[in-house]
């Protein structure tokens, strides 16, 4: 029984991480109609900045800070200068330009900052906390990492059901022409769109160092089970990401556990394809209206 307690907790809390960087995935989603496959590693990019602060003696929460600026940053120039120029293009055009900034990044990053594997620090303990007379596979860390995704949720949802920004986001990407014809400065749009997602995505990568072995690549596998989060919960919606994200930490927690964690990549095809096969807008998107 405490296995299973045990699998239960880390899942939660790796699926929190999926679901801070499937709420990237959604918000890139919903404010330009595009798949940005380069998430994880903008925010492998912005996370060695805030290592390197560390490395320099500079504290914790200020490099923290740096980080997210770094990838708001990040995100902004990445629209302005790679995806801007492709608006009229191919839709296909932005989805490889995105991988081909992936492969980039991370040839940068290793270039620059080494490949070799190293740890990184936490905010807060790792040790397991003690409940009564058992200790579980739950600490201090893994509770800042709920909260912090969990205000990244309400954050999303109030900027697109409360805000005059999150609805011209959504205006922007589904009919750019008729958004300016009211006044809706769609480029300025689209660019605070992509920062907003890359800042996601530097949250997510902090969160994620310190539980990995903080490497150039290390955000890959966590970019596959945060799209597989996000198709699951559906991408127009952040709670979807959220609870795509819990399920899928969920389900690979178990299967790493009882049937070994080679199995992991395998479990999420699975999710992938039978979520896909039953319901293919996701568990918490609406079907499209189709014309006939």
């Amino acid at each position: 029984m405490s296995h299973f307690v045990n699998l239960s907790l880390n899942g939660i809390s790796s699926g929190m991480i999926y679901a801070s960087v499937a709420l990237g995935l959604v918000l890139v989603w919903r404010a330009t109609r595009i798949i940005n496959f380069a998430q994880g590693s903008m925010a492998m990019f912005s996370t060695y900045m805030a290592v390197t602060l560390l490395d320099r003696n500079l504290g914790y929460w200020e490099a923290f800070a740096v980080a997210l600026a770094v990838g708001l940053a990040l995100g902004a120039v990445v629209e302005r200068t790679l995806i801007r120029p492709l608006q009229g293009k191919p839709e296909l055009n932005p989805v490889i330009v995105t991988f081909g900034l992936f492969i980039l990044l991370e040839g940068v990053a290793g270039a620059i900052f080494g490949v070799r594997s190293r740890g990184v620090p936490a905010a807060f303990s790792q040790s397991g906390l003690t409940i009564g007379h058992h200790r579980v596979s739950f600490s201090h860390f893994d509770l800042f990492v709920l909260g912090s995704v969990l205000a990244l949720m309400v954050l999303m949802l109030v900027l697109f059901r409360a805000t005059d920004v999150g609805l011209r986001m959504r205006a922007s990407a589904f009919a750019p022409e008729m958004s300016r014809l009211v006044g809706v400065r769609v480029g300025r749009v689209l660019t605070l769109g992509w920062a907003l997602a890359s800042l996601a995505g530097s949250l997510a990568g902090l969160l994620v160092a310190p539980r990995s072995a903080f490497s150039p690549n290390y955000m890959d596998l966590i970019l596959v089970y945060a799209f597989t989060a996000a198709v699951v919960g559906g991408l127009e919606s952040p709670v979807g990401a959220l609870v795509g994200g819990l399920l899928t930490g969920l389900v690979l927690s178990f299967v790493g556990g009882y049937l070994g964690s080679s199995l992991e990549p395998l479990g999420a095809a699975v999710i992938l394809i039978l979520v896909l096969s039953a319901r293919p807008e996701g568990l918490f998107s609406r079907p499209a209206a189709r014309q006939v």
